[in-house]
């Protein structure tokens, strides 16, 4: 396994990132991600939330191999495994949370899938608080259901919180298989199985973007906003903090993600949203403030 001193840009001459805090790096990944997202929306029209993801995955093992060229081979049969359900986790977490961006504003899709994070946090937690705030992000997310917001679509609802469970998992996994795998190989190869997974779905609407080359260089910015800088940051922040504060420390996820699709998507949220989607911000922060 490799040291956690080893730097993720180590090869391509980049300063090292175990220079930079951890809770830095989560949020530089925040920020990319949601970004990301957003720019990949404007592809739905050409290539549907499938053809995005598959182009996004295949893209993104490109980047990660032409920068890393990790070893496929000769690994242990548990290596192999960890990776399949990790790269299985993160095709289905995308494929839920694009299908949801596409029927859902981007803001209330992420504060409904930052569920999983946030009950992964509390979870097994003895601290009284913690009810609190999670009868708190509850409430927030009962504001972003349809049944106060009545103008949202329910299987993007309904989408976005499968995305939550997903989340959840992939933090789970990324710790576990961090004591197995460099991340550099580990990243490579699980996102080249999530284009696998995501290829049945996907490779059709990839297709269309794939013969216009404008669409094309677009496709190459959601790879690298969405795929390469944020899980390769968080999967260094995951090298050196628990799974339960990385989950507390995404509380900005929410209100990237509002930001985002409010300046690039000009997606105006109403009272109701945006009051779901403060409680819970606040409560992750107020989590992730006292156990960080």
């Amino acid at each position: 396994m490799a040291s956690g001193k080893i730097s993720l840009f180590a090869r391509a001459g980049v300063p090292r990132v175990t220079l930079v805090p951890p809770w830095a790096l989560v949020i530089i990944a925040v920020i990319s991600v949601q970004m990301g997202a957003a720019v990949a929306k404007q592809l739905f029209d050409a290539a549907g939330p499938s053809g995005v993801v598959f182009l996004r995955t295949l893209l993104g093992a490109a980047m990660f191999a032409a920068l890393w060229r990790p070893r496929v081979f000769g690994h242990s049969r548990r290596a192999y495994l960890y990776m399949l359900v990790y790269g299985a986790d993160i095709a289905l977490m995308m494929l839920s949370f694009y299908a949801a961006i596409d029927r859902i504003p981007l803001g209330v899709a992420v504060a409904i899938a930052f569920v999983g994070p946030l009950g992964l946090a509390v979870l097994g937690s003895r601290r009284a608080i913690d009810i609190v705030w999670v009868v708190m992000a509850a409430a927030g997310v009962l504001l972003l259901s349809p049944f106060t917001a009545q103008s949202l679509d329910p299987v993007g609802v309904l989408l976005a919180a499968i995305d939550g469970v997903l989340w959840a998992g992939y933090i789970v996994i990324s710790k576990r298989i961090n004591r197995v795998l460099d991340s550099n190989t580990v990243l490579t190869l699980s996102m080249l199985i999530a284009a696998l997974v995501a290829l049945p779905v996907g490779i059709r609407g990839a297709a269309a973007v794939l013969a216009d080359p404008a669409l094309m260089i677009i496709s190459l910015v959601v790879a690298l906003l969405s795929s390469a800088i944020p899980f390769g940051l968080e999967f260094q922040a995951l090298k050196r903090m628990p799974p339960r504060a990385f989950g507390l420390l995404l509380s900005l996820e929410p209100v990237a993600a509002a930001l985002m699709g409010f300046i690039l998507l000009h997606e105006a949220l109403g009272l109701t949203e945006m009051l779901g989607i403060g409680l819970v911000t606040t409560a992750a922060f107020a989590t992730a403030r006292s156990a960080v």
